[in-house]
């Protein structure tokens, strides 16, 4: 099995969600009341939504979360499930589970409200937790959790030699030891200019740019970029946890590699409505790139 083939085990740290997704000509003004052309609801959260990124990348996923007791709660885990996300480690937990109000304008450009439900409980990790970090190639990570239960699973990931990638949105000020255990940083040019006096100490760095793709930045200090395939937008929701779930998946097969393998995924994930439901195959993936090159020969 060459390194390309091999199948990278993720274990996943972060939320999941209910988004209730509503599309309008566009997003009103404060104390404005705009009608509406659609609603759907449809799983996701940062966290569930990088994970079936990385299982339909190619990875194999264990799913480290929370969901609450209402109605949204089996939906929320039958996705997982469904996606052949392994959610032994998805607890349920009292109270509501995580919900995401979200608004889509015609441009296919979203605002959203993130209310973290049962997502804010998981602010400790047991043993059974630990040890599918220990026992995994990736963590992956993102910060619609506690802050607590990101340091602790990061610290641990770095301790057994398991690759610490961190997406850190929303933007929070984190301590300096969790920064310390960061292999692989994700972000898009907003948070990278937030965050550039402590990205300088994360030895890779990729930085997306929506369809301009992505750049990224190795320990050495050398860069290179990778462009976006051209694509219809319909919903850029999504588009950052799709991108970084096949990164994660690709990270194997070298930064070079995992780049152009994320680029076309996030771009595939705008071309439908909603979060989960657009994340694209390994076979979508390869096939854009395929087009992407050939293209390019001509």
């Amino acid at each position: 099995m060459t390194t390309a083939d091999r199948v990278p085990a993720i274990a996943v740290l972060g939320s999941i969600n209910m988004d209730l997704v509503t599309t309008t000509g566009r997003v009103p003004e404060p104390g404005e009341t705009v009608l509406g052309t659609g609603f759907v609801m449809v799983p996701g959260g940062k966290g569930a939504n990088q994970a079936v990124a990385a299982r339909r990348a190619g990875a194999t996923v264990e799913f480290l979360g929370a969901v609450g007791e209402d109605v949204f709660a089996a939906e929320l885990r039958s996705t997982l499930t469904d996606s052949g996300v392994g959610v032994e480690r998805l607890r349920t937990v009292p109270g509501p589970s995580g919900v995401a109000a979200i608004v889509v304008d015609a441009d296919g450009e979203n605002s959203i409200i993130v209310v973290g439900g049962a997502n804010a409980e998981l602010t400790a990790l047991d043993a059974d937790d630990l040890a599918a970090i220990a026992n995994a190639d990736i963590l992956l990570c993102q910060l619609e959790i506690p802050i607590s239960a990101v340091a602790a699973a990061a610290a641990h990931a770095k301790a057994n030699r398991t690759t610490v990638v961190l997406n850190p949105s929303p933007v929070a000020e984190l301590p300096a030891e969790l920064w310390a255990h960061i292999d692989v940083a994700v972000v898009n040019s907003g948070e990278a200019e937030r965050l550039a006096p402590v990205l300088g100490s994360v030895p890779h760095v990729v930085v997306t740019r929506g369809a301009d793709g992505a750049e990224y930045r190795g320990p050495d200090g050398g860069s290179r970029s990778s462009p976006s395939p051209v694509v219809d937008v319909v919903d850029t929701t999504g588009a950052g946890d799709s991108f970084t779930g096949a990164l994660a998946a690709a990270w194997h097969r070298g930064p070079r590699a995992a780049l152009a393998f994320a680029c076309a995924a996030g771009a595939l994930a705008t071309t439908r409505l909603g979060a989960g439901v657009a994340i694209p195959t390994a076979a979508a993936i390869d096939a854009a790139l395929a087009g992407r090159h050939r293209s390019s020969a001509r």
